[in-house]
């Protein structure tokens, strides 16, 4: 008797991809990021506090802040914001999050920036751990994978 069931083979570690963003907000971050360098920061908090689980707000404001405890609160808040998010998009723990989406990166941008802030303010461990997930969940991390600097 023949199952009613199918089974799915796959190789290798299942991969997590997030939603992208809503258009309208979406459009609400390239306006900010348009704008000149002294107004951009404020531009792009106002689109955090229009949608706080905006990853890529974070991820940008981690890159504006002024000093690098603010760089490492926002860089925190992102990741955390995003370790919701890959939750609530079936992830278990597990499992590649890659760069190459581009719905992933906020995310991605977050971690790596609290890998950087974590570096700059000598919290040695944190910035370890960083560098270690994410080089899980993109094996290509650190080739072609990483964000521009």
């Amino acid at each position: 008797m023949a199952s009613e069931h199918s089974v799915q083979f796959t190789s290798g570690s299942p991969e997590t991809v997030l939603d992208p963003l809503e258009p309208a907000l979406a459009a609400a971050l390239d306006a900010a990021r348009a704008l000149p360098a002294d107004q951009r920061r404020d531009a792009v908090a106002a689109v955090a506090a229009r949608d706080p689980r905006c990853l890529e707000a974070w991820a940008e404001l981690a890159e504006l802040g002024r000093d690098p405890i603010e760089r490492y609160a926002y860089a925190r808040v992102g990741y955390h914001r995003g370790l919701d998010a890959l939750r609530a998009a079936g992830w278990r723990g597990s499992g590649h999050v890659r760069w190459r989406h581009d719905s992933n990166r906020g995310f991605l941008r977050s971690l790596h920036g609290l890998e950087l802030a974590a570096a700059a303010i000598g919290e040695t461990d944190e910035e370890q751990r960083c560098a270690l997930f994410l080089r899980q969940l993109d094996p290509e991390w650190g080739s072609r994978s990483t964000p521009p600097h």
